[in-house]
């Protein structure tokens, strides 16, 4: 079993930045994957970025060269720069044990232009 607890997100403006972090507790030795997903009002959730126990990264295009994924034993973080109004949504937490997914409970990000 695998908990995990988000914080760090809030409101912030056109330009700005945030840094999210994610606490993993459990079974986190074993932990593969770990990344961010998420969902704005009306559309599905979208992956934003993962990174494996290994250290690769993936990103959505959309957040390439603005966004950065990093990992410390059971925490991973998304440092989040140049925000955009279209990045506002709520940001889950994910990890996978083994062939299981685990989700945060969300925090929300929101850009104002």
């Amino acid at each position: 079993q695998v908990q995990l607890v988000e914080s760090g997100g809030g409101l912030v403006q056109v330009g700005g930045s945030l840094r999210l972090s994610c606490a993993a507790s459990g079974s986190i030795l074993r932990l593969n994957t770990m990344g961010w997903y998420r969902q704005a009002p009306g559309k599905q959730r979208e992956l934003v970025a993962t990174i494996t126990s290994g250290g690769r990264t993936n990103y959505h295009d959309s957040v390439k060269g603005r966004f950065t994924i990093s990992r410390d034993n059971g925490m991973v973080y998304l440092q989040m720069n140049v925000l955009k109004p279209e990045d506002t949504g709520v940001y889950y937490c994910y990890a996978r044990l083994y062939v299981v997914d685990y989700w945060g409970q969300g925090t929300q990000v929101t850009v104002s232009s």
